[in-house]
């Protein structure tokens, strides 16, 4: 249950550490349950950081001066601060195309600061993006406007969302991606399986991140047996590996797939996948928020800012080559983890090729479906209840998440 997490509710997902001498270096990344990005810590790192001279880092989109419609200024504030709750990664694509011009990387702090740039237009204002995760101590990233209030904007799943609507309610303004990448793997060779209750009608271990939510519904739904579930998963491949893979485990879409098959010698085989999205567990994953008590005074900013993001994962899913060469780059400014330029080409790829970034049932790219959010809640609600956490009475769809601010002609090519 909830209660059980080691770790701040905000990342109940995790990566995958390696099983390498260099293991004891990222061994605190195993307490981490955020969803892409780490995998196995390998020999196959990211390229380019020395120990010369570092070459200046700019931003992902040419820039020109701002005017008229395209200009934030006097609208936002001068600085838009996003807290993400990781470090950079694909699944943040489009908020990183968002830099433009010579970026200011502070490596102390873990965090990158440019103009923000609007399809190649400056738009008079900054962006500070800031890493999350073990940048800042593992503290949920949808907290940190309650103690920091030059944070406009932090990322969250819904689910996250609603079980912090008791205490520090925060509003989704904008869901850049529109699946969540959590999967339960599989090998191949050994198994057919074509739905999560396949998996179900054997008895086959299905290992999981302790506390994760969609494994409560997966379980209550009866896709999955009580049984059968696992919760001793810690980010380590050790137990697949011991298995030979006749196993079920938890992973992202973006990270354990292509880290398993192309980073792991002691798999290096491909993997199969379900994702847990297609089990019914309707979560929109990393949505961008804002304080529900600040909103109104920052509607203005809202209006203006929430369809430069739209137009940007657009833009993103399009075309990532130049955003993921920067998120790379910043990966190895803060000493964060091995991530190369093939592992986030093959992240951009299999978001875009299975709707993880994608327009809705209606042509948007970044809105909200009410009827999904509410199925939502009636899913969490007894999961929170039992981890005596309750939502609140009577919350609903519109009181977590908002299409107010969403440009619905806006949606991916």
């Amino acid at each position: 249950m909830l209660t059980s997490v080691k770790v701040p509710w905000g990342f109940r997902k995790t990566h995958i550490t390696a099983v390498w001498p260099d293991l004891d270096r990222y061994r605190p990344l195993v307490l981490r349950p955020r969803p892409a990005a780490l995998a196995v810590a390998v020999a196959l790192t990211a390229a380019g950081c020395s120990g010369g001279p570092q070459e200046p880092v700019t931003g992902a989109r040419p820039t020109a001066s701002a005017s008229g419609a395209s200009s934030l200024a006097g609208v936002c504030p001068q600085t838009v601060v996003i807290q993400s709750n990781w470090w950079p990664q694909a699944e943040d694509g489009s908020i990183y195309r968002l830099l433009g011009g010579e970026l200011d990387v502070d490596a102390g702090r873990k965090r990158v600061t440019g103009a923000l740039v609007a399809e190649g237009v400056d738009t008079g204002v900054r962006l500070e993006i800031r890493s999350g995760g073990p940048a800042n101590g593992f503290v949920p990233a949808a907290t940190v406007p309650f103690t920091d209030e030059s944070v406009l904007l932090a990322t969250a799943d819904t689910d996250q969302v609603a079980q912090l609507a008791a205490t520090r309610r925060v509003k989704a303004v904008v869901a850049p991606l529109e699946k969540s990448p959590v999967v339960l793997m599989f090998d191949p060779a050994r198994h057919r399986f074509r739905t999560v209750a396949d998996i179900g009608r054997t008895d086959l271990r299905v290992l999981y991140f302790q506390g994760a939510t969609y494994m409560d519904y997966l379980v209550g739904s009866g896709q999955l047996k009580r049984s059968q579930v696992d919760a001793g998963y810690t980010g380590n491949p050790d137990r697949w590996v011991a298995a030979g893979g006749n196993l079920v485990q938890q992973g992202f879409l973006t990270n354990e797939p292509f880290a398993y098959e192309n980073e792991l010698p002691a798999w290096n085989k491909k993997v199969a996948w379900l994702l847990v999205a297609d089990a019914g567990y309707p979560v929109y994953p990393e949505t961008l928020v804002v304080r529900a008590d600040r909103e109104q005074r920052h509607a203005p900013c809202l209006e203006k800012l929430v369809p430069v993001i739209q137009r940007s994962a657009a833009g993103y899913l399009a075309d990532p080559d130049a955003t993921n060469q920067l998120i790379v780059r910043l990966t190895q400014d803060f000493d964060a983890y091995p991530y190369s330029a093939a592992r986030a080409a093959y992240a951009a790829r299999v978001m875009k090729d299975n709707g993880i970034v994608g327009n809705g049932t209606n042509g948007t790219l970044g809105d909200f479906d009410t009827a999904r959010v509410t199925t939502l809640l009636e899913v969490v609600g007894p999961v929170f209840a039992a981890a005596k956490q309750p939502l609140p009475a009577g919350l609903t769809a519109e009181d977590i998440t908002t299409n107010a601010y969403v440009d619905a002609s806006i949606g991916a090519g």
